[in-house]
Formats: structure tokens, C-alpha cells, sequence
């Protein structure tokens, strides 16, 4: 491929023809003659008049090209013990098998399946079956409570639930199917048919005329072919959550997203057939979607799914011994995963005696990562550690660093520069692009190119009004950031996270890289909270690392003259707080919205993500709340 710079060019000089020429990369049963549709849809459709079969793209193709011996999944399971590898063959013969018993149960093209699975091959397996199908499937998150599944159940209107009995999670076993069962009891909409994994460290019983066996349904079928499909027709539902309460199905097509997640894995991660990337995420979020299942099997590559945590499952190497053990090429987790392994083994002893003279990069996305955090895991690994910027409305990154293209300088703290697709812009308040340097709400000019939502799940009108009504002309990522004069984008927080100090307008972005940068600091998170006299001041809070303890009065000086020297005393930062750790998302993000109200006395919703409800309780005492 061509280099950055010359590439993105191409791209502005002439769109439809590049990816015209990235269509070429996947087959097709119709391939496009028209690329864009500027009338069709919200926004407009991509290859409006072809026709394809994802799992054909992701599986089929690959066993006839004689790769069929190559390994297309490592499952790694530290929770259970557990491991086991998959060829092309072996997960098409699975695919396929699983295919035939959801067609054999009236699930068809257009219908749509909810899948609710821990970390288990089973996962893949099923999301691939529906796409055989040209179903639609739509994955929540193994765990959700019943109430957020009931929602998803409501909205996504499933024939048929693939579920497990349980999950796994360091030291615990978390029941699936009395969740399900009460899900699809609050649900008005009841699906036909729910197939179980029964797993052995947790049975179930199941229910009579509704429920059966999935792998006895697998074994019994006949195996199905692919049923080529509409580009424009959708793969998948993934929901995220809405600022009204409802949570909001961002839609994939199937023919952007596969001409989309080819094209990145070698643009962007340099990767292609017979290597093996490990994206250590879930399948319940888009980054499992995209580059757990979908797009290294789309490159013939091999791809691990793990069932573990980064620490604890046993200890800060877990991620060291899966890239040495599997040969890793390239690994993608999230900035929280990486200051986690940094807090419990900074000096990074664990990483001994693994090798990872296989490893190419670290890729990271979920949220910024701090520039210590990216410093500190370049110099251990001595290989790129590249920070990436996307959403689960895109479904792959708007900004990065490009190992395809050749790799640009790093800069830390920033995400990159943008993806040939994209063009980017920071915008004032009145929707005019901001001077180099100058912080704006981050938007991509219309129209988005392939593999981002074409729209949200039978919300034509709403995803106008979420994305688009803002800024006309230009999609509204909501995330407030900086493009430099060279044109590196900085997200430096979610627009709700800018903060208004005395008439200022300040990033709590900003601060929390210079708490990051302290030595004693693992993690932090800067909020902006109620003031009488200033309308907002910042509050710090901080976890040390770990065998840390010191007086919280001294750091929180040091804190807050750090801040004063590298921001300003504009900052007006007077106050740190050190706390054991911060709620989280089961992706990794900190809870900055929640955390805000508990500052300032306001009532507040468990978020259905939170990895562990029972920390709101601590930082409400932690906040003298």
C-alpha cells in the first residue's frame, strides 16, 4: 500500500474509487456497480446494488482457498482451565451445523437472534450462524441485568435467545438463565425458541416447549449454506445507551462493514492471512464485533478469544503468556487494561520470561489513554504502542496510526490521524471549524464511509436527532478533542466532560494527563462539580499504585501545584482525593458522568455496565456524600 499522506489523498480526491477499489478485497454473489447512494437511507448507502454472505467472506471462502488447516480461533479460558483451538474447517463445520439448527427453528434472513453468552467459542460460532443466515443478530453483553435485557429483548423483537447457564469471573459464578428467564418475563415480546450452553460449572434447568440443549440442537441439524443477502441489509444490532433511558440499536450492514474491516485490518494493523491478533475485549462490545470475530476472519488471519481479566486470572502476565503461547502478531485492549497491569507490576518483572519476539504492536481504544500509560507500555515492550480513536457507531477506528501505510511519528496522548474515510473536524459551538490548537466538538463530514451505522434500529428520525442535527452537513461524535497544526486529533473527553471554571472552558482530559504523570498515580479521573461562586471547580480522584501509601494531604499538594504549573491557575484545581479504585463499565471506562452526580449530592441510576455496583457505595463515602 501506498503511504499515509498519499493515501488519504487519494481517498479525498476520489472516495467512491477507493473504495471501489477496497470492495475488490471481498467476494460477492452481486458486485457493486453503483459504490454510494447519496439519496438512499439517513445519509446515504453504500454498494446499494450488491449482494453478499458475510459468513461466506469470514469462513468459506478461506477453506476454499486452501487454508482450511490454519488455525481461525484460540480459545483461551484461565477462569475455567480450558483452552481449544479451531481451523478454518473445524469452525466452518461448527458454523454451519449451528446454522442449520436456527434455520431448522424458522430463523431466516431479516429475523433477528439475541445472543447472550459469556467468552466462549460458542459466541463466535452463533454470530457467524446468523450472518450464514443472513439474520440478524444481536449481542448483549453476557451478565446485563434482566431488566437491560428485557429492553434490548423489547426493542430487537428476537425469534430465538442463544444463552448459557453461567459465566465466569475471577472467584465467582454468575447465573445466566434465572437473568434470561426474568428478562424474558419483564419483555412484552417473547421469543419462540432459547438455546443453552450448559456449561459444567454451572447446570440449569431448562424451560419446557421454550428452551433446549444448544449443542444437542448443533449436533442433530443438517449443515446450512450461506444465504447471500442485500450490502444495505442488516448484520447486526448493538445496542448502546441513550441519554433518554432507552438504549439506542446502532445497526451494521453487511456490506460496508465487510469492505470496511478488511481494509483496516492491513491499513491499520498490518495484519493479514496467517497472522494472529489478539484483542483482548468481549464480544458484547463493538471492538469484540469488529476485531475479536469479524475482521481477522474476514483477513484469513487467526484471532484468541480469551475469558479472563488482565490481572487476577492469575496475575498481571496474563496477557504476556497469551501472546507468547498463541504467537501473537498484534494485540488491541483498552488503556484501563494496560494501568491495571501497570499498578500491580510497574517495573514490568511479569513480562520476563515470556516471549513475545512474535509481538509487532499494541494497539489501544475504549478511551484516551494517558501519555504515561502509553510511555510507560512502549518502554517495556520496545514496539509501537499505537492509540486509535472509534466508536460503536463507527465500528472502526476514525483515527490511528497506520502499520500498513507506514507508520507516522508517535504522539502520545493523541489518537492519530484520520482513517482515509474520514475527514475530521473540531467545530465551535456554532459549528465552525476551530483554528489548530483550539478545543471543539469533534464531528466527521457527511457522508460516513462504509462500515459505520447507516442508521439506528427502526429509528430513522432518532438517529438524525442524536447525530446529525447538531452540526448539518456533519456527524456529531459527542467526544470534545484538538487537532493539532500537523493534523494529529487529541480526544481529550466526552463534550458533557468540558467543564466551565468562571466562564472557562476547560478539559477534564487535560487534567487528568498531568495526574497520570505523577509517580505514585495508577488511574485517575478529574470531574467538574458544583460550585456556588464558579459555577464548576475540578475534583481529582486518584488510585496509587500498588504498595503505595503515603499521607493524602502531601500528594494532593503535589497534585494540585502539578496542575497549577503545567495548566494554569485558570484550572482552578485545588482538591484530590485518594480512592482504592473507580467504577468502571465491564469495557473499562470510568463512570465520569455517574461519579459527577454522587459530587454533587444529585440522586443517580446504577448504569446497567458497571462492573461492580457495589463501588458507588465506597466513593459516596469517599466523597462525603
Amino acid at each position: 500500500m501506498q503511504g499515509y499522506d498519499a493515501t488519504y489523498a487519494a481517498w479525498r480526491a476520489d472516495p467512491e474509487g477507493y473504495w471501489r477499489e477496497a470492495a475488490r478485497g471481498i467476494d460477492w454473489e452481486r458486485a457493486p456497480a453503483a459504490i454510494f447512494d447519496p439519496k438512499a437511507g439517513v445519509y446515504g448507502r453504500w454498494f446499494p446494488d450488491a449482494r453478499l454472505n458475510t459468513c461466506h467472506n469470514a469462513l468459506d471462502r478461506h477453506v476454499a482457498a486452501g487454508r482450511g488447516a490454519q488455525p481461525a480461533l484460540h480459545y483461551d479460558s484461565p477462569v475455567t482451565g480450558r483452552s481449544r483451538s479451531f481451523t478454518y474447517d473445524e469452525l466452518l463445520a461448527r458454523v454451519a451445523k449451528l446454522a442449520g439448527a436456527l434455520a431448522a427453528r424458522g430463523i431466516a434472513a431479516g429475523d433477528r437472534v439475541v445472543i447472550y453468552l459469556p467468552m466462549v467459542p460458542e459466541a463466535a460460532i452463533a454470530m457467524l450462524a446468523c450472518a450464514r443466515l443472513g439474520a440478524v443478530h444481536s449481542v448483549v453483553f453476557g451478565g446485563f441485568a434482566a431488566a437491560e435485557l428485557a429492553a434490548r429483548i423489547a426493542d430487537a423483537r428476537p425469534k430465538l435467545v442463544i444463552s448459557a447457564s453461567c459465566g465466569i469471573e475471577p472467584g465467582r459464578v454468575v447465573a445466566y438463565k434465572p437473568l434470561l428467564d426474568a428478562a424474558i418475563g419483564l419483555s412484552p415480546h417473547k421469543p419462540d425458541h432459547c438455546l443453552i450452553l450448559r456449561r459444567p460449572e454451572l447446570d440449569c434447568t431448562l424451560t419446557p416447549g421454550r428452551d433446549e440443549d444448544l449443542l444437542e440442537a448443533e449436533a442433530a441439524a443438517t449443515p446450512h449454506p450461506c444465504v447471500p443477502v442485500a450490502a444495505t441489509d442488516p448484520l447486526y444490532i448493538l445496542y448502546t445507551s441513550g441519554t433518554t433511558g432507552k438504549p439506542k440499536g446502532v445497526v451494521r450492514d453487511n456490506g460496508g462493514h465487510a469492505v470496511a474491516l478488511h481494509n483496516s485490518m492491513r491499513m491499520l494493523y498490518g495484519l493479514g492471512a496467517g497472522d494472529v491478533m489478539f484483542t483482548a475485549s468481549d464480544v458484547g462490545w463493538v471492538v469484540g464485533h469488529s476485531y475479536i470475530v469479524y475482521a481477522p476472519l474476514l483477513a484469513g488471519a487467526t484471532t484468541v478469544l480469551y475469558e479472563g481479566k488482565p490481572v487476577g486470572t492469575p496475575d498481571a502476565s496474563a496477557f504476556w503468556r497469551v501472546c507468547a503461547q498463541y504467537r501473537v502478531t498484534a494485540m488491541f485492549t483498552a488503556p484501563t487494561a494496560m494501568r491495571a497491569i501497570k499498578r500491580e507490576d510497574p517495573e514490568g518483572r511479569l513480562m520476563a520470561g515470556h516471549d513475545l519476539s512474535a509481538l509487532q504492536a499494541l494497539f489501544l481504544a475504549g478511551e484516551r489513554c494517558d501519555p504515561p500509560t502509553a510511555e510507560w507500555a512502549a518502554g517495556l515492550l520496545r514496539r509501537p504502542v499505537i492509540d486509535h480513536w472509534w466508536q460503536t457507531e463507527t465500528g472502526w477506528a476514525i483515527t490511528g496510526n497506520f502499520r500498513g501505510l507506514g507508520l507516522f511519528e508517535p504522539r502520545f496522548g493523541s489518537g492519530g490521524k484520520p482513517s482515509p474515510g474520514y475527514e475530521v473536524a473540531a467545530l465551535d459551538d456554532a459549528g465552525q471549524p476551530q483554528p489548530p490548537g483550539e478545543t471543539g466538538t469533534l464531528a466527521i463530514r457527511l457522508p460516513m464511509p462504509p462500515g459505520c451505522l447507516p442508521t439506528l434500529w427502526q429509528a430513522d428520525d432518532r438517529c438524525r436527532e442524536a447525530y446529525l442535527e447538531a452540526f448539518p452537513g456533519w456527524y456529531n461524535t459527542s467526544d470534545a478533542g484538538v487537532i493539532d497544526a500537523d493534523g494529529y486529533v487529541s480526544v481529550m473527553s466526552r463534550t458533557d466532560d468540558i467543564i466551565n471554571v468562571a466562564g472557562h472552558r476547560l478539559s477534564t482530559g487535560a487534567m487528568e494527563e498531568v495526574l497520570a504523570g505523577h509517580p505514585d498515580v495508577a488511574e485517575c479521573a478529574v470531574l467538574g462539580v458544583k460550585d456556588s461562586l464558579k459555577g464548576q471547580v475540578p475534583l481529582g480522584l486518584v488510585v496509587l499504585k500498588s504498595g503505595v501509601a503515603r499521607p493524602e494531604a502531601d500528594l494532593a499538594r503535589e497534585l494540585v501545584a502539578l496542575v497549577r504549573e503545567r495548566i494554569g491557575p485558570v484550572a482552578a484545581f485545588k482538591d484530590a482525593k485518594v480512592v482504592t479504585r473507580l467504577p468502571k463499565t465491564r469495557s473499562g471506562k470510568i463512570l465520569r458522568a455517574t461519579l459527577r452526580k454522587i459530587a454533587d449530592g444529585e440522586s443517580y441510576a446504577v448504569p446497567p455496565t458497571i462492573d461492580d455496583p457495589a463501588i458507588l457505595e465506597e466513593m459516596q463515602a469517599s466523597l462525603g456524600r
